[in-house]
């Protein structure tokens, strides 16, 4: 590993990822990218988002921030206000979409306050969480840990008691069961069961998890939260997207979601020598960050530049060189 205080790599990639973003934008417009083809580049893209917008526009905030562009920044606001009818959908990944989709905005107040009301009042108190919902299919009355980070620290914005229960609840879930199920069902004749969904040895599974105790660790009272992160901390440094797959593919995606939540958590050191990795092994000289899998059982992009992958490495490569100005994330 280079010295600790020698970060112009880190530097180097992040000004590559933001030019690829200003790129990006010219080719998808208005739309919102999802996930690219390794070898032409050409984004796969969505009208509204779907749970990924939120990355989008906050990968423009940085992109804003970093450039100062009066042109980035309409278009980082113009995101950010697309965002606004997410709001209302009955879903938790309202978590993703509005709290990192604003988190970086100079005008993303409005549009982050409507979403944490309308989560609050989504809040089942019997259950303890905001449920899964509805919007994407599937029983409404489902945690997944898809459902966490984000909503912790959009909840807290209104009632923080609610958003250690939604994060304690699911801690409860998932360490219930070895090995882990990242998605349980509650029903009223049977109580919390463990559903369909992604498979335990699911990449992003930990990774979703570690960012949402380092979101916790940040609350009133959180300290107990951060002695949980060191057995979701992977032993390498890009995890496979399945470990049941060993000779499968990849996630690069859940190694950034990883390293900005240990930056989160003090583990500076570690999180470095993820990002490290990341950019001498998976990072194109045009700051596309490759090896990201979607979902191996569908066979969707398994090895693939994801919009969340090229969010979440611009993001820890920020906090890790201290260029992130703004933002209460």
């Amino acid at each position: 590993m280079r010295p600790e205080n020698a970060l112009g790599w880190a530097d180097s990639a992040l000004d590559a990822v933001l030019a690829k973003a200003a790129v990006t934008h010219a080719e998808v417009g208005e739309r919102f990218p999802l996930y690219a083809d390794p070898d032409s580049g050409r984004w796969k893209t969505t009208a509204r988002g779907s749970w990924t917008g939120g990355f989008w526009a906050g990968l423009l905030w940085l992109l804003a921030r970093h450039s100062g562009a009066p042109s980035h920044v309409r278009a980082a606001r113009a995101c950010t206000a697309r965002l606004a009818d997410w709001a209302g959908a009955d879903t938790s990944t309202r978590g993703l979409i509005l709290w990192y989709g604003t988190v970086l905005a100079d005008d993303g107040d409005h549009v982050r306050s409507r979403g944490a009301r309308a989560c609050v009042d989504a809040f089942d108190a019997e259950l303890g969480l905001v449920p899964w919902g509805s919007a994407f299919g599937g029983p409404r009355g489902t945690a997944r840990v898809d459902g966490v980070p984000g909503m912790v620290p959009l909840l807290a914005t209104v009632d923080a008691e609610a958003a250690r229960s939604h994060l304690s609840r699911h801690l409860a879930l998932f360490t219930r069961a070895r090995p882990p199920a990242w998605s349980w069902l509650h029903t009223a004749e049977a109580g919390w069961a463990p559903a369909f969904g992604p498979p335990p040895g699911w990449s992003r599974g930990p990774a979703w998890l570690l960012l949402a105790l380092a979101e916790g660790a940040r609350l009133p009272g959180g300290d107990p939260f951060v002695a949980l992160a060191d057995a979701l901390t992977p032993s390498s440094a890009v995890p496979l997207a399945d470990t049941a797959h060993p000779d499968g593919p990849l996630d690069t995606s859940a190694a950034a979601i990883t390293a900005l939540a240990l930056i989160r958590l003090g583990r500076r050191d570690r999180a470095a020598g993820i990002l490290e990795v990341l950019v001498d092994r998976h990072l194109t000289a045009d700051g596309r960050l490759l090896d990201g899998c979607y979902d191996l059982a569908a066979g969707t992009a398994v090895r693939h530049e994801l919009i969340w992958g090229d969010f979440f490495l611009a993001y820890a490569l920020a906090e890790l060189t201290g260029r992130v100005s703004g933002g209460t994330g």
